[in-house]
């Protein structure tokens, strides 16, 4: 979806990335991590896992902003998402409107 304005320190701030882990044994199926997904990143998978539950998959993990949703409501801890690292910076620098008119 395209807008039509854009944050003023959209240069500066980084959207997280996350990177999801899904421990498929542990999973029953319930599907509360694809439906609330905000990103729409999980989709369930056709293929079954030990206890012959379909757990989800992965489609876009690319879209993950380390929200945390899933890990949340998943009432097995059968998925959890880590830091996707390099695209966080360490500190940003408030822009001061009143320095150029000096």
């Amino acid at each position: 979806m395209a807008y039509w304005r854009q944050p003023l320190d959209r240069d500066r701030v980084r959207v997280p990335q996350g990177i999801v882990h899904i421990i498929e044994d542990r999973c029953k199926g319930c599907g509360f991590c694809v439906e609330f997904c905000p990103q729409h990143v999980l989709a369930m998978s056709r293929r079954t896992n030990a206890k012959g539950y379909h757990p989800p998959e992965i489609v876009d993990g690319a879209h993950c902003v380390n929200c945390g949703l899933c890990t949340l409501l998943c009432p097995d801890f059968a998925i959890y998402v880590t830091d996707g690292g390099a695209r966080i910076p360490d500190r940003i620098e408030p822009i001061r409107r009143d320095e150029g008119k000096r």
